[in-house]
């Protein structure tokens, strides 16, 4: 790690602190690259223009770097001269103004933490690429690795032509050439101050695809997508989510690319997601390639989504980045919501606020209520890989939303301007942003910062009084913010809090505060900023159904004792398909919270089915992408949450009636149903189909579970014929989840299909690991013996081993501790390779603390076990640790 500030080096117990940053003592004003790329030796030279800002010795990061020379200001330094240790080097005699010099040998070939530059597919095949954020440019060559180190970046790439055709890195292309002795190269230069994290090259035999694009400013760009030539043909609706993303942020922010050029490359092997490296993202090819016949709709949405994400980067979190590491949710959590806005304006708003809501409720909450809690901005971390959480990006995007609906769209866009055009080029933080919004509206934002500074999800109870003479009707709101490991006391937060009031026939109440001139429309958002606060509505004719936390305004826990009656009233008449979502999740939790305590007494079961049952009658006036998700109870690992100690048996035994249940109340309409979509699907990859195909899949299941023999017939017939991925998969998962007697042979024929297709493969690995029955360890287990398997490849774990252990709750905390002592056994294997692989696979743990008593003993003693063993990475070693001591801490 780098010494030249403490914000970067490590104390004694290896935590870096947020009250210990200190401005770099050493930047880097230009940097020259020289690469002479081979797949087991790579040689690099760099050039570096340093700045002192502080009297320190000139300190470097480093990692697996083999130093062949350094020449400071000309001089070839002696071994006396400079002190190499495992994490960098200390060059004492460097000055303000000094050139840098430095030669080191890197090996791609052996790097499996796909971290710095190494080695994609195989090596007589494969390409080289880099990754570099948090920490890999290190592994590249020795730097000050910090964000708030911007330099100008010239790059060249030299290699033999007939291994790497293709040479590709950040910035634009002003050079290139061959060699009399086969090899060739390629200059870049980036016109843009960039952190080290940014750095990016790719070189190998890749294909493109390219489209020229002219910017709302009038500057014309060639976007290119790279792909292997057996997959570059499906690239080309990225290439269209691409450009859509772009006239999207013209449109909404105002923001142009800024290069002539923009390169996109896919590659298989990748741990993230994809990287935003400036004018050159790499992919995780599962985010960028698609076709009918093996991408599903949902996945073809993530895929714009990525896209978007990717590019919108550009200007939050490239031209504007991050001061330090703690401040990583400026980039991320900003622009992650600007890929929500962008995928509301391009789909259905109402359906991509209940994805994102149920995701935040399923991976982020549960976060914030585990072991491995923190807040959006840390104040602390030992491998900061460990913090590219659900909390920084969702939870983070979930309060810039706050924000921009405090402000209104106008002011919004007023404050967001400012933020670009006063910061450009800077590294910021998230005061910086909060201040400049304010400023930009004349509103004081920093009572948000709370949000950020405390982990933990709040929890807000509302109670409703209404007096019929005075024709008021009185909300209290109350919050609270249980403790959190390492942060006991909580300050109460501002809670934006959406509300309207329907009569008993569903008609929105005009709305007028206590204090109001005049009524001020049908909905109105109250700032709770307290621990308690209550709020008068006047003029109210009759006692009111409240909706609340409408459109999901503040991402807190909100309480509200509904009768099930009224819950019912607002899945059927509210007029926002969040809201009636919202409303039957929380009818279905009741009716599980009946089953699984075995009352006889079934009002919440009842209303929900007759709730039901009378949209699904009313079906053709109904959203069919909503319907399917109103149709669709919460999953059972947020169910598992309302009964403690969790026992993964227990709730599948009461979250199943409620599906059988269902599919009961619906009887043969859902053939009849099931029919109707059928005949109509023409393999339209369109929105509306879509929505069709959404429905079709949750009727076929329902209808497995009411009539097996017609179901099984109707899923084996629509997996053979399917025209598309869709249709396919929800077919064979219907087969698989039911247990027909045709799945075995559906499974088998999906493998023979698509044998050589990594990514349609995985799809396959999942399902089977995710079916919830104990027996599904023993498959997973022979799984990892398939010869498409692999703990080489990040997806194919995850596909496999990750789904198992986050998705499969029933199998993997089985009673009899076999799948908590054989993940641990492949998280050390795993550990070996790729670190950031491993802990993010751990934090499958997380709900340890939780489990009954004989569950929680046996994941302690896997836990501990691990720990125990030594030989594991930091990044391990710290979720291992942090998951223990908050369990020692509950007790």
């Amino acid at each position: 790690m780098d010494t030249s500030a403490p914000n970067t080096e490590p104390t004694p117990d290896s935590t870096v602190r947020l009250a210990d940053y200190r401005p770099p003592a050493w930047r880097v004003t230009e940097i020259e690259l020289r690469f002479d790329l081979g797949i087991h030796a790579t040689l690099v030279h760099s050039k570096l223009t340093l700045a002192r800002d502080r009297d320190e010795p000139l300190r470097l990061d480093g990692e697996d770097l083999a130093l062949i020379e350094a020449r400071l200001d000309g001089h070839s330094l002696a071994d006396g001269e400079y002190t190499l240790d495992d994490a960098g080097i200390t060059i004492p005699d460097a000055r303000d103004g000094s050139v840098l010099e430095l030669d080191v040998r890197i090996d791609p070939a052996r790097n499996s933490q796909l971290s710095g530059l190494y080695l994609s597919g195989s090596r007589d095949h494969g390409f080289l690429l880099t990754q570099c954020e948090a920490q890999g440019f290190r592994r590249i060559t020795f730097f000050p690795d910090r964000p708030d180190v911007l330099a100008r970046y010239d790059v060249t790439l030299r290699a033999p032509k007939d291994r790497f055709p293709v040479l590709l890195a950040g910035g634009e292309q002003v050079e290139a050439g061959e060699f009399a002795d086969g090899r060739h190269y390629a200059r870049f230069v980036d016109p843009h101050p960039k952190p080290s994290y940014l750095f990016a090259l790719v070189a190998g035999h890749l294909e493109k695809i390219e489209r020229a694009y002219r910017t709302a400013d009038g500057h014309d760009v060639m976007l290119r997508l790279w792909a292997e030539a057996d997959a570059i043909d499906r690239c080309h609706y990225a290439m269209d989510a691409l450009e859509r993303a772009m006239r999207w942020d013209e449109r909404a922010y105002g923001r142009n690319y800024d290069l002539p050029v923009f390169n996109v490359v896919a590659t298989h092997d990748f741990n993230m997601g994809a990287m935003e490296n400036k004018g050159l993202n790499i992919f995780n090819s599962k985010y960028l390639l698609a076709d009918p016949d093996t991408t599903t709709d949902d996945e073809y949405r993530h895929i714009e989504a990525v896209i978007g994400h990717e590019y919108f980067h550009n200007w939050s979190g490239n031209r504007v980045t991050c001061r330090d590491w703690f401040q990583l949710s400026l980039k991320e959590g900003f622009t992650v919501f600007r890929e929500h806005s962008f995928c509301e304006a391009m789909h259905s708003p109402s359906l991509k606020r209940i994805e994102d809501v149920a995701m935040l409720r399923r991976v982020q909450f549960a976060e914030d209520a585990g072991p491995l809690a923190h807040p959006v901005r840390p104040a602390e971390y030992q491998a900061i890989d460990n913090f590219y959480t659900a909390t920084v990006y969702e939870k983070g995007a979930e309060l810039i939303r706050m924000l921009a609906g405090r402000l209104g769209t106008d002011g919004f866009r007023r404050g967001t301007d400012l933020y670009f055009s006063r910061f450009d080029g800077q590294a910021v933080t998230i005061d910086d942003l909060l201040a400049v919004l304010g400023e930009a509206n004349g509103v004081d934002l920093s009572p948000y910062l709370k949000w950020y500074a405390q982990a933990g999800t709040p929890e807000v109870t509302a109670h409703g009084e209404y007096d019929e003479a005075s024709q008021r009707y009185t909300l209290a709101l109350e919050q609270h913010t249980p403790a959190t490991p390492g942060q006991s006391h909580k300050q109460p937060v501002p809670i934006p809090v959406n509300v309207a009031l329907l009569a008993a026939d569903g008609t929105r109440i005009a709305l007028q505060l206590e204090g109001d001139a005049t009524p001020g429309g049908s909905e109105r958002v109250v700032e709770l900023t307290q621990a308690e606060q209550r709020f008068v509505f006047t003029r109210v004719p009759s006692t009111p159904t409240p909706s609340l936390l409408r459109g999901f305004s503040a991402p807190v826990h909100m309480a509200f004792d509904y009768t099930p009656a009224q819950l019912a009233l607002l899945l059927q008449r509210e007029t926002e398909g969040f809201d009636r979502w919202n409303a039957a999740q929380q009818l279905a939790a009741r009716a599980f919270d009946e089953q699984f305590a075995g009352n006889h007494e079934r009002a919440a079961g009842n209303a929900w089915l007759d709730a039901l049952a009378q949209l699904f009658a009313a079906r053709a006036d109904i959203d069919p992408a909503l319907l399917a998700d109103l149709l669709t109870p919460p999953p059972a690992l947020e169910l598992g949450t309302r009964h403690a100690p969790f026992d993964p048996d227990a709730v599948q035994r009461a979250r199943e009636p409620l599906e059988r249940a269902l599919a009961q109340r619906l009887g043969d309409t859902l053939a009849t149903a099931y029919q109707e979509l059928h005949q109509s699907e023409s393999g339209d990859p369109g929105p509306a189909a879509a929505a069709s195909r959404r429905l079709k899949g949750r009727v076929l299941a329902l209808l497995m579970r009411h009539d097996l023999k017609t179901g099984s017939a109707l899923a084996l017939a629509q997996f053979e014929t399917a025209r598309g991925m869709t249709d396919r998969l929800s077919a064979l998962s219907a087969l698989v989840r039911s247990g027909a007697a045709q799945a075995a042979d559906a499974l088998r024929g999906y493998r023979e299909r698509f044998a050589g297709d990594a990514l349609t493969l995985d799809k396959w690995f999942t399902l089977q690991a995710t079916q919830p029955e104990h027996a599904a360890l023993e498959r997973v287990q022979a799984l990892t013996a398939d010869p498409a398997f692999t703990l080489a490849n990040p997806n194919r774990v995850h596909a496999l081993i990750g789904a198992f252990t986050r998705a499969n709750p029933v199998a993997f905390h089985r009673p009899d501790g076999v799948g908590h002592r054989w993940f641990a056994g492949k998280l050390s294997e795993i550990d070996a390779r790729n670190p950031q692989l491993a802990a993010r696979l751990a934090k499958a743990f997380e709900d340890w603390p939780r489990l009954e008593p004989r569950r929680r003993a046996s994941a302690e003693s896997s836990l501990r076990g691990m720990l125990a063993r030594g030989g594991h990475s930091p990044d391990l070693g710290e979720i291992l640790v942090r998951m223990l001591a908050a369990g020692d801490a509950a007790g």
